[in-house]
């Protein structure tokens, strides 16, 4: 046994190395190849500056400065891989991955940089943010001063916040497309970086298009396809809420970019093109961020009192009297303002009563409702804690006699913390919305190209990509109209990397090996002792070949599919290997006495 620390020959079963004491049965360091946003930021003239200072006021300098930026980056999710004197190294993306890293860095990136324009007149900083794959060390302490990323993306970055203009930002190429339609860019030169053979194309970051989640995207660039029947449930449940004046809930459950916020617009379109009033409120429930537990409500009635995000706390508590003047009994007035105040930061909530809270929130509603038919759009619920969807459940079971549809929109994640949400009430609907089928996803595929007909192999390209999801097939079509190659979106890239980190490691392995091996194999080759509980489980998420893993019985034999759209560990294609007697076998199955994995 040869010991990888210091290359000694040691006897078998040795448990440490005769020579330098290494053990022998730590676990192997994990590591992933990763899509990363990284944002670099360096303070202007500050080496200088530290020139003529003492080191113990160059800490008192840089303390607080480390302390705001730990704070702003890890704010939205970022992990800080290191401290170099003035300079500050974050990931996005890892160790965890979520669906907007890209987003999330640039706005700490603009967090950073405005923080710097309006409190800090002495300071002076540039920041770069570049996304590109990278190896990470999943068992790396950033604290420990061990470094996490390796990879160009990391240097670029480093190249890129060099030329940055002073207190400003720059975005590599792969930053911008993840994240144009959110963050507003102005044109910048390219930048001639060192060792780079070709000029880094780069945008400067300016602002945030909209604060999160206040703005329902109302952005339609393809037809409606293959929803005709969730569409009619939808607008029925509507119709019998005004019709009836009996409330509603809908919940619209499926994994990312199935189509449930494009099902929310088109209600809004039909609402909007109706001769009758009717009100239309929504929020969001955040993945990230402090006091965010009923910052979907906060929204909605802000909304409705007209509350602007730069108003004083005057100016906001008088706007908020007046809506709920106009929407409550007097005699109810100041105890339903009492319980809305704190949803819009004007008091203390430690002392809130949950279900004092929640019956005046609902008299609240149910106030505008009698006035108006009233849609509360609640998106993201998967995100949301127990206190939103108590809230959400509670005014479902006990909101009546008032015109009012409850519109939430979830992905499977939901129905794991909450398997009974919406049983029980005559007046709650779940739909479940599957991938659509070929011949749809092709019509989203034709639209975005604006081309009826596609060469076979670039049409049968794009619809193994896309899987059935019309996000996917949208964003695959999108990138091939600009490259004019069948490559991976960073927004797709990031949807599928945050749902595998966001599994458990069994589901996630079980997974990756799958993808490794390819679309059709026998189970046997990847799961172990709880290998059917875990694919059942992965077939729950939408994580499979459909919506729900079925098990093909085939001469005592069956089969399961991996997901067209998940990627192996590397970030890549899976492999496709043809599945071999041989190749289960050695993992301890046979094709008689084991399972495979099929598409559905």
């Amino acid at each position: 046994m040869r010991c990888p620390n210091c290359g000694q020959e040691n006897p078998a079963g040795a448990r440490f190395c005769f020579s330098c004491g290494h053990p022998f049965d730590e676990a192997p360091a994990r590591e992933e190849r990763k899509v990363v946003t990284v944002l670099f930021a360096d303070l202007v003239g500050f080496t200088s500056r530290a020139e003529q200072m003492d080191p113990e006021d160059v800490r008192a300098l840089l303390a607080p400065y480390h302390r705001r930026l730990r704070s702003e980056l890890e704010r939205f999710g970022g992990t800080v891989e290191k401290f170099i004197g003035d300079a500050v190294v974050a990931l996005f993306g890892a160790p965890l991955a979520h669906e907007d890293d890209p987003e999330r860095a640039v706005r700490a990136a603009l967090a950073i940089r405005d923080w710097v324009r309006e409190e800090e007149a002495d300071l002076q900083l540039r920041i770069a943010v570049n996304t590109g794959e990278a190896l990470i060390a999943l068992g790396a302490r950033p604290e420990a001063g061990e470094g996490m990323a390796s990879g160009d993306v990391v240097n670029t970055a480093a190249r890129l916040q060099s030329a940055a203009p002073v207190n400003g930002i720059l975005v590599g190429e792969a930053t911008w497309r993840a994240t144009r339609d959110r963050i507003d860019y102005a044109e910048h030169e390219p930048v001639s970086a060192k060792g780079k053979s070709e000029p880094v194309p780069v945008w400067e970051a300016v602002q945030a298009k909209s604060r999160l989640g206040m703005d329902l995207e109302q952005r339609v660039l393809t037809p409606l396809v293959g929803r005709e029947r969730e569409l009619a449930v939808i607008f029925d449940a509507f119709d019998r809420a005004v019709g009836q004046r009996e409330p509603q809930l809908v919940t619209l459950v499926g994994v990312p970019g199935i189509g449930k916020s494009r099902l929310v617009a088109e209600l809004f379109q039909r609402i909007e093109a109706m001769p009758d009033l009717t009100w239309w409120r929504q929020g969001r429930a955040l993945p990230y961020g402090s006091g965010v537990s009923f910052w979907a409500v906060g929204e909605i009635v802000k909304a409705q009192a007209g509350i602007n995000e730069n108003d004083t706390p005057r100016t906001a508590a008088e706007k908020l009297r007046e809506s709920v003047a106009a929407a409550v009994d007097e005699h109810e007035r100041d105890w339903v303002q009492g319980h809305l105040a704190p949803l819009l930061g004007l008091s203390d909530d430690a002392a809130l009563d949950r279900q004092e809270a929640f019956a005046a929130w609902r008299r609240y509603l149910e106030g505008l409702a009698e006035q108006q038919p009233l849609v509360l759009v609640v998106e993201d619920l998967h995100w949301a804690d127990d206190g939103l969807l108590d809230f959400v459940d509670h005014l479902a079971e006990w909101a009546s006699g008032v015109p009012l549809l409850v519109l939430a929109s979830a992905r499977p994640e939901l129905l794991d913390r909450r398997p009974n949400w919406g049983g029980g009430k005559l007046n709650a609907t779940t739909l479940a919305l599957s991938p659509l089928e070929d011949a749809d996803a092709a019509r989203v595929i034709s639209a975005v190209l604006d081309q009826a007909l596609l060469p076979a192999d670039t049409q049968s390209a794009l619809l193994e990509q896309a899987g059935g999801n019309p996000l996917y097939a949208e964003q695959f079509a999108r990138l091939f109209l600009e490259r004019g190659d069948v490559a991976v979106p960073e927004n797709v890239q990031g949807i599928i990397a945050a749902r595998l980190d966001g599994l458990p490691d069994t589901e996630k392995q079980l997974l990756q090996d799958a993808a490794v091996l390819g679309k059709v194999f026998w189970s046997g080759a990847v799961a172990g002792e709880d290998g059917a509980e875990a694919l059942h489980a992965l077939g729950r998420r939408g994580l499979s070949a459909a919506s729900v893993v079925r098990l093909l019985r085939v001469r005592s034999s069956t089969r399961f599919g991996t997901c067209s759209s998940v990627k192996s560990r590397t970030g890549r294609s899976p492999v496709r290997r043809a599945p071999t007697s041989t190749s289960a076998q050695s993992s301890g199955s046979s094709p008689s006495a084991g399972r495979m994995i099929t598409p559905s």
